[in-house]
């Protein structure tokens, strides 16, 4: 009885603010005008005719995080990776003693797991086609890198906390490939600058295509293939890291919760 009265009143809730919500969306209504910072990145994203303003990206959020605030996306990506060592640097002593002494068992039904080798290299497919098309279509390096994150974690639930480990998953293993997603956004970040100390033309750090003032930079097109300069490689590398520091993180809160 007690469950069920905490039940209706959690539904309630949600309903209320639901409503809420809902006359609230109709009473403030969004201003028609866009401001002038919003007008500038829709209308330099991708446009050719402004050769040393456009991004050459149709998806707008994707230039705007990569390109026009770069900067800031690699230090939230840096700050996420301190975390996940700091993380790891408190948990490697149970992580070590529960690996050596466990012996990899357990599960869930054939069916399931049947299920999960079939599905798994889906999800890993669609989260690599939303961080690869992140400079075509909405997603982006960090969107395809948690989806990719998903498969991992069906296989810890379905198999077992350490199925994973048995597979050579480990959190060192991904670790490294977490530092060479961040090591890539790192140069892909100075890459027109290193371009223009070679061929002594000046290059801004974070430059994507060329700017006025500074004509280097990676190009828009890759033979008929559009890359939007930096972008693409930003996300393939972003991608990378989320997807190995999702992974850390699940491996890392199982295992002490297994031991808890």
């Amino acid at each position: 009885m007690k469950r069920a009265i905490e039940l209706l009143v959690i539904i309630s809730l949600i309903l209320g603010v639901s409503l809420l919500l809902t006359f609230a969306s109709e009473l403030l209504v969004p201003s028609k005008d866009i401001r002038l910072l919003a007008l500038f990145y829709l209308f330099t994203a991708f446009n050719p005719r402004i050769e040393y303003y456009t991004v050459s990206s149709p998806e707008v959020v994707t230039a705007i995080v990569w390109d026009y605030r770069g900067l800031d996306t690699l230090f939230e990506t840096s700050v996420f990776y301190l975390a996940l060592i700091a993380g790891l640097a408190l948990a490697r002593k149970l992580y070590t003693e529960t690996y050596s002494g466990e012996v990899v068992s357990g599960g869930l039904s054939t069916i399931v797991k049947t299920v999960t080798r079939i599905t798994a290299p889906m999800i890993i497919v669609v989260g690599a086609s939303i961080g690869l098309h992140g400079h075509l279509t909405p997603g982006g390096g960090f969107q395809g890198g948690a989806t990719i994150a998903v498969a991992p974690m069906i296989f810890i639930v379905v198999y077992s906390t350490m199925f994973l480990l048995s597979k050579g998953v480990s959190s060192s293993r991904m670790l490294l490939l977490r530092s060479i997603g961040l090591l890539g956004i790192g140069f892909t970040g100075i890459a027109g600058f290193l371009i223009g100390l070679a061929v002594n033309k000046y290059a801004y750090v974070f430059q994507n295509l060329p700017k006025p003032g500074a004509e280097i930079g990676l190009p828009a097109y890759i033979g008929n293939v559009l890359i939007s300069g930096t972008l693409w490689f930003f996300n393939f590398f972003e991608m990378l890291a989320v997807a190995a520091g999702f992974t850390i993180a699940f491996t890392v809160l199982l295992l002490a919760r297994r031991e808890g």
